[in-house]
């Protein structure tokens, strides 16, 4: 299925799931703008269409999620496809129905935001406020930009389709852009979602805190330490709403939900709103197929009492005598996890360390051994940079074992070959899917693959 057509079909389609769900619109080779978002109603309804995008399995429910933790160490495959074990080896194909799956939805995300960042600002209905106006698209914003933030850590740089899909040619002939335009234009939304969004504390939606902490993702990323040290900064301080929850189980076993662990999560209700993440994870006794569980190595870390601490429960034994991960607990609604406090002390503990502050209250180790006292642990006994940017690196393994940042840390961290012995650096990002490729000459295939 040639991309443009895809996206137009993905967005006006209206027998999508209910976690997928847009606007009641009949499928079309182009729809008029009046019919989308033309008043209030239809622009909050246009706003929920892009986090249900996110929501999907093919993106934040399942499918992305797994790119990160899949290509780490930590996991391993029970089952008998082989497009799983491709991440495991590194050794992805262009064919692989993950990356397709992947790179669609997140395309169906930015389209629908791009249909909100349109029409918003020419909104006539007087029930609807600046202000209103002011938070839908600055959603929209960042919402685009966390997409893009995603594609260009999996992919490298990609097109940059920023106009809505009305017709099926609209996006046909887009080439790529690069790493560097493409990470431009992720500062850029979350920028201009930063003025507009309100500064307030809401776990599900996106406010200047949630840029915040984005932003303080994105530049440790671009190996800009004082900015990513300084935004991580913004949302630590805010001690009322965002904090270290105790013991580590608690922002997600017994199906807790927005604990003041989480800055920005998807929610599930498990009924209208479904995700079958841990079906992927959890045994058979518990309703799911355990395709997926820790492997012999990361059993071994977590369950070391000076190293797991009270993380050990992100594993335990089915009937079996099996391991399986915990993490999500539900074949119907485990929640995802964007963006955690806990990632917030650990990006500033590596933006310090990268600066050589190592102690006192402003120093690496202060907020690093902030998350190990949280995981009832000893204070860290590393003392020279090189040491505490490793210990920083090896917590941030067991801290988000299951969820998706290995990967990801140890290609930004050029730490992929020593660690996981991917000498081949064309390997540290994905093929662009084949029929994407096929179906449009102005997309070219990464290096290396064929």
């Amino acid at each position: 299925m040639k991309f443009s057509n895809y996206i137009l079909a993905a967005a006006f389609s209206v027998s999508l799931s209910s976690c997928e769900k847009f606007l009641d619109v009949q499928p079309k080779e182009s729809v008029s703008d009046e019919q989308t978002i033309f008043d209030v109603t239809s622009a909050t309804e246009a706003v929920r269409g892009i986090y249900n995008a996110f929501a999907s399995g093919s993106y934040y429910g399942t499918t992305f999620q797994s790119i990160g933790y899949l290509s780490g160490d930590n996991i391993q495959w029970t089952g008998s496809q082989s497009q799983v074990q491709e991440f495991i080896n590194h050794n992805v194909r262009a064919d692989n129905p993950t990356i397709s799956s992947a790179w669609g939805q997140i395309y169906v995300a930015i389209n629908r935001a791009n249909n909100v960042i349109e029409k918003v600002p020419a909104l006539q209905d007087p029930h609807v406020s600046e202000d209103n106006k002011n938070q839908l698209l600055g959603e929209a914003y960042f919402l685009r930009a966390l997409a893009y933030f995603d594609l260009v850590r999996t992919w490298g740089g990609v097109p940059l389709i920023l106009k809505p899909t009305k017709t099926a040619a609209d996006n046909s002939g887009i080439a790529r852009s690069t790493k560097q335009e493409t990470y431009a234009q992720v500062l850029n939304d979350l920028n201009k979602a930063e003025a507009l969004l309100p500064v307030a504390t809401n776990r599900y939606r996106a406010t200047v805190k949630t840029v915040w902490a984005l932003k303080a993702r994105y530049y440790l990323y671009q190996g800009d330490w004082a900015n990513a040290e300084s935004y991580a900064t913004k949302v630590i301080s805010d001690v009322t709403n965002y904090q270290l929850k105790s013991p580590y189980s608690s922002f997600f076993a017994n199906g807790a939900r927005g604990t003041v662990e989480s800055v920005f999560e998807i929610y599930y209700n498990g009924t209208t709103e479904t995700n079958g993440h841990g079906g992927q994870w959890l045994p058979q006794t518990l309703g799911g197929t355990r395709q997926w569980a820790p492997n012999d190595a990361f059993v071994a870390l977590v369950n070391t009492t000076a190293i797991g601490g009270n993380r050990s429960v992100l594993v335990a034994k089915d009937n079996q005598n099996r391991w399986y991960g915990t993490l999500y607990g539900s074949t119907t609604s485990s929640g995802s996890y964007v963006i955690r406090i806990a990632e917030l002390f650990l990006i500033r503990a590596e933006a310090r360390a990268q600066q050589n502050v190592l102690t006192g209250s402003n120093g690496a180790l202060f907020d690093l051994n902030a998350v190990r006292a949280r995981a009832g642990l000893d204070a860290s006994t590393a003392t020279k940079q090189s040491d505490v940017l490793l210990a920083i690196e090896n917590e941030r393994r067991v801290e988000f074992a299951f969820e998706p940042h290995r990967w990801f840390d140890l290609v930004r961290t050029n730490r992929a070959a020593a660690v996981l012995g991917v000498t081949d650096t064309t390997k540290f990002v994905l093929p662009l899917p084949n029929q994407q490729i096929l179906l449009d000459p102005a997309l070219k295939q990464n290096p290396g693959y064929n």
